[in-house]
């Protein structure tokens, strides 16, 4: 004789027969025997999930301190497998003990999980481990009234514990919810209707309650599988949520590298550029006091007119240089003047007539002071390429400011550049050299010619 035991029912005697015999019972004999066979079926594969789920919780709670509040569902599982496995007579006090630790488990869990805990309720569910036990010992471990007194108390515990997990939910900023309400509701209500319909149908019922209790006690390893699976599931997001948190801190260090290293990279420039700006200045005052010295002084003493003049051209070139050296800019303003006094004075000279025409609108910019010794001696080899080369009697000098760019035109009414140059304008009298000192300067230098009508030169350097 095997016994078939409800974990959330009472204890009831039934015999497992075997086929032959269930054709020589009556039909609802029958339909009730083979209920029950169902029934016990899928409560053994439920106890093996629920052992299987428990195993995996440990491992998890053993791994992540965080989960430590699992074991209370562990042992809520573990619980409900051994009350199912505790059948025979006598073991009524057994039972009530597994049903004690399943309710103390089951509420822990729950109210834990939404972070509610309370000093009395802990050692009452304590105390009623030992109560519940002991008052059936005193009874002779049979059972019978006591003990389904006793269970449907703890069932009814049961149930309080669950609505108040759901009203904890349900409140915003009054727990930390591991899942929605929604999820939790469709857990524990179900639960709760099937422990309720149970105590209802075994109170007014028995005939019902015999016919139902089986599959009514599925509710409660089922909330344990939900449970289980809930908690897996918080870990699984859990771990997706640090993978997130590890790409973000990833691709911020990348971000924080990349602007150590700008940081680092314009420090190291500036380094340099002051340490280059020293040098400068350092060689400007050596050219300034010794060879700047050494040719004025060639200048005043000399008895050969070309020796004072060759020696006032380096001169001239010796500041133009300094100037560039020591790296301050020049108000594009003053620079014009210069260039204007420059030019009509060399040309004049030679015969030919300089027009110069300066910018219609005030000039407020400046210039670079690399840019203004490029200027200048793109303009001083432009100008002597007139002299020497062209044969003009005229010159025009132009310049302006256009859409962030210096525009400076230089035109004769020369000869132009011979045909035999095939075209090649950077070839011969200084192009290339003109050319390349505006590339420097991020500019361009254009030039048109033809034989009869003259040169052109059109410098552009930005601003």
């Amino acid at each position: 004789m095997k016994y078939f035991v409800t974990p959330s029912g009472p204890p009831r005697l039934t015999r497992w027969l075997p086929p032959a015999l269930l054709l020589a019972l009556p039909a609802a004999a029958q339909a009730q025997s083979t209920g029950l066979l169902w029934a016990a079926t899928v409560h053994g594969w439920m106890a093996a999930m629920l052992a299987l789920m428990a195993a995996v919780l440990g491992l998890v709670a053993g791994l992540h301190a965080r989960e430590r509040p699992a074991n209370f569902l562990i042992g809520m599982m573990l619980s409900w497998v051994m009350l199912r496995a505790a059948s025979g007579p006598g073991s009524a006090s057994l039972r009530s003990l597994l049903m004690t630790l399943l309710v103390l488990c089951g509420t822990q869990y729950l109210l834990r999980q939404q972070n509610w805990k309370r000093g009395w309720i802990d050692h009452a569910l304590l105390i009623q481990c030992l109560v519940v036990p002991a008052s059936l010992l005193l009874t002779g471990g049979q059972g019978g009234l006591l003990d389904e007194i006793w269970h449907a108390v703890l069932s009814l515990e049961l149930v309080v514990a669950m609505g108040w997990a759901l009203h904890l939910a349900r409140r915003p900023g009054e727990a930390d919810a591991p899942a929605p309400w929604g999820w939790q509701a469709a857990l524990l209500l179900p639960t709760m209707a099937a422990l309720s319909a149970e105590l209802v149908l075994a109170l007014l019922a028995p005939g019902l309650w015999w016919d139902w209790s089986p599959w009514l006690g599925l509710m409660l390893p089922v909330l344990m599988l939900g449970l289980g699976l809930q908690v897996i599931n918080g870990i699984a997001q859990a771990r997706v949520a640090a993978e997130r948190q590890l790409v973000a801190m990833e691709q911020h260090l990348q971000e924080r590298v990349a602007e150590v290293e700008r940081n680092h990279s314009v420090l190291a420039e500036q380094k340099l550029e002051q340490v280059t700006e020293r040098e400068r200045k350092r060689i400007a005052a050596d050219l300034h006091d010794d060879l700047g010295a050494k040719l004025l002084t060639i200048v005043h003493t000399s008895e050969s007119d070309r020796i004072s003049t060759l020696a006032r051209e380096a001169l001239e070139e010796m500041r133009l240089s300094v100037r560039g050296l020591t790296g301050k800019p020049v108000h594009l303003i003053d620079a014009l003047g210069d260039w204007r006094a420059e030019v009509v004075s060399r040309l004049g000279q030679a015969n030919i007539l300089a027009e110069w025409k300066s910018p219609s609108e005030e000039v407020t910019h400046t210039l670079q002071a690399r840019a203004y010794v490029q200027t200048t001696r793109i303009l001083r080899e432009s100008v002597s390429n007139i002299i020497k080369h062209s044969g003009a009697t005229h010159a025009t000098i132009s310049s302006a400011v256009q859409d962030g760019d210096f525009i400076l035109n230089i035109q004769d009414n020369g000869q132009g550049i011979p045909t035999e140059l095939d075209g090649r304008l950077d070839r011969g009298h200084g192009m290339a050299s003109m050319k390349s000192r505006a590339k420097q300067m991020h500019g361009q230098c254009l030039v048109e010619s033809g034989p009869g009508w003259g040169t052109v030169i059109r410098l552009t350097i930005p601003l």
